[in-house]
């Protein structure tokens, strides 16, 4: 049976080696001159090297094969996420979702935000990391954090969505009393906001640009949402499921890609 390849990320392809992956293909895989090794570089291109010197400091290289990569999917797709209070969850996020495909990783300081301060440096880490084992030859961006204002006004292509919990009276600021017969069958209710909000899969259309953004588990506040219309964001549910901040995260991001990788049948 054949083995499988193992990746090393060298974004800069200078013929040496970052030193952390240096450690790990002279120290750890014990290779050496003359053995081969497979680097991408995160821009859409795998590459067959040979190593021409190693020491337990450097590894020097030198490409024998370029190999450009198909993209599976064309339009960009971009996740925004108010990290949740736990990094060991927002990093598990960012590993499932460079696994199924994403272009961009960035994190929002909302009103009801437990976290206001990101090391994204680990993020990228991890982000790396989940990219080698999973073959993508694009490198997710990993943005800093950055205000909900900022991000929302920023001018940005494509469609743009932002999964809340509110129904679109309490963002019209009119009366969210409900009607008797909803207070005695709240599925009613349910049903009637859902049929006002949109799915995601069904609003996203997998051709156009895609950024969708994710509250805490407080939600955005209805002044962010607000803002958030004003500037072209549109409201959509993940469905009825009450879900975790990196959960409905990494849903949103599965919905983007199924759209923009699924072949038309005819």
């Amino acid at each position: 049976m054949a083995k499988e390849l193992r990746y090393f990320y060298d974004p800069e392809l200078s013929g040496q080696l970052p030193q952390e992956e240096t450690q790990h293909v002279v120290r750890v895989l014990r290779l050496g001159v003359g053995d081969e090794l497979h680097l991408m570089d995160g821009k859409g291109t795998f590459y067959r090297a040979e190593i021409t010197a190693a020491t337990s400091h450097k590894c020097l290289y030198r490409i024998l094969e370029e190999m450009p990569q198909h993209r599976a999917w064309k339009p960009r797709l971009t996740l925004a996420m108010a990290p949740t209070k736990l990094n060991d969850r927002v990093e598990w996020m960012a590993e499932k979702a460079t696994e199924i495909g994403v272009d961009e990783l960035s994190f929002l300081d909302c009103q009801f935000s437990e976290r206001h301060v990101l090391k994204t440096e680990r993020v990228d880490k991890i982000v790396v990391s989940a990219m080698k084992q999973s073959h993508k030859a694009w490198k997710p961006e990993v943005c800093p954090m950055t205000s909900f204002q900022q991000f929302v006004t920023a001018p940005r292509e494509g469609q743009k969505f932002i999964c809340h919990c509110y129904s679109q009276q309490d963002i019209d600021g009119e009366s969210s009393t409900p009607s008797c017969e909803a207070q005695a069958k709240p599925h009613l209710m349910t049903a009637c906001e859902a049929q006002a909000k949109p799915h995601l899969m069904t609003a996203c259309d997998g051709v156009q640009d895609c950024t969708v953004l994710i509250g805490p588990e407080g939600d955005f506040s209805v002044e962010e949402v607000r803002l958030a219309q004003a500037h072209g964001y549109r409201s959509v549910t993940l469905g009825e499921s009450r879900l975790r901040t990196e959960t409905a995260a990494l849903a949103a991001v599965h919905i983007m890609q199924l759209k923009a990788s699924l072949k038309p049948i005819y």
